[in-house]
């Protein structure tokens, strides 16, 4: 007897009648069509030399994440406002991927320092180099044998010069916590922080950065998602994140007031300003952020989050403290 496949979730739901899905029949439009048809919308793109090259080199898919902004309301009829043309979508897609620049530079010096104070911390309190593999530093046992499995998986796949020296060296099964520390990802390292069983460890490492244990689990969740979003170019200046972080009813260091909201780039900026003034308190991030800003003054900084008023007046951006 030959028994049928049973219903996908989504075939019950639509029988049910949870939701309907709707067969995708958008055909496609070359460059020079896209064109066309953003001119139909009302976008001027008059303003540049090569429109047809501009859509074919970043792709239609991408850039109309920033054609958003310009768009009459209701947006979903597609009509741009009056005046609105390409080439200042154009730079407002220019600033984001200069923010992302800006941010990633960060987020290097935050990544790196964070590893390497995970590492220090918990060897010198545990007078063990390869604690990060021993079991018996960590509360859950399910969650470190997820983190083996990653760490494994990245041991086998990693090319790096002392990986290979290592295994070709040395008899122990793996490598000491340092080396391993370099080649898992920045969001398996926070996992593991997490599954420290040592509270005094995990307040050390927190300590280090002036944060409480919770608050610095929350924010190293924001930079790898922050981090991620850079590395597949994703639009970041006027994303909103869902994402609701810890903050300090009590701030060690200097902080934000309330007005400034969360979900958005601008608190984000602020965490990672945290981050970096503690590892290096001559940076010239807040330099730089002003110069990006001056350089794009079209760029509508409350949809980024930025408070109303002066921002560098803020106690975390100001000169005064």
């Amino acid at each position: 007897m030959q028994h049928k496949n049973p219903p996908s979730l989504s075939t019950m739901l639509k029988s049910a009648g949870r939701f309907i899905f709707m067969k995708y029949n958008k055909e496609y439009s070359s460059p020079f069509e896209l064109i066309s048809i953003l001119q139909s919308r009302g976008l001027d793109c008059d303003d540049t030399d090569d429109a047809t090259g501009i859509i074919s080199s970043i792709g239609y898919y991408r850039l109309s994440g920033y054609f958003y902004p310009f768009l009459l309301t209701p947006k979903s009829e597609h009509l741009f406002k009056p005046g609105s043309t390409l080439g200042t979508a154009l730079k407002l897609y220019e600033f984001d991927r200069e923010l992302r620049q800006l941010v990633f530079n960060q987020i290097e010096r935050i990544e790196i320092a964070v590893r390497s104070a995970i590492v220090n911390i918990a060897c010198a309190e545990t007078n063990d180099v390869f604690w990060l593999t021993n079991r018996t530093y960590f509360a859950n046992a399910d969650k470190f044998e997820k983190t083996m499995s990653l760490i494994d998986k990245e041991l086998q796949t990693s090319r790096e010069d002392f990986i290979t020296h290592f295994k070709q060296t040395y008899e122990d099964p793996y490598p000491p916590s340092w080396m391993i520390a370099e080649i898992i990802p920045l969001g398996t390292l926070t996992r593991i922080y997490d599954n420290i069983a040592s509270n005094k460890i995990r307040k050390r490492i927190a300590k280090h950065f002036s944060l409480t244990i919770p608050v610095f689990i929350s924010w190293m969740t924001v930079v790898t998602l922050t981090r991620n979003s850079c590395c597949h170019h994703a639009r970041l200046w006027n994303r909103s994140l869902s994402l609701r972080t810890l903050t300090m009813t009590r701030p060690l260091t200097h902080w934000v007031s309330s007005n400034v909201r969360q979900g958005r780039i601008f608190f984000t900026l602020c965490i990672l300003k945290h981050f970096v003034d503690i590892i290096w308190s001559n940076n010239a991030f807040k330099d730089d952020l002003i110069s990006l800003l001056d350089k794009y003054p079209m760029v509508d900084i409350a949809a980024m989050g930025f408070p109303s008023g002066n921002w560098q007046d803020e106690p975390l951006w100001s000169d005064q403290h």
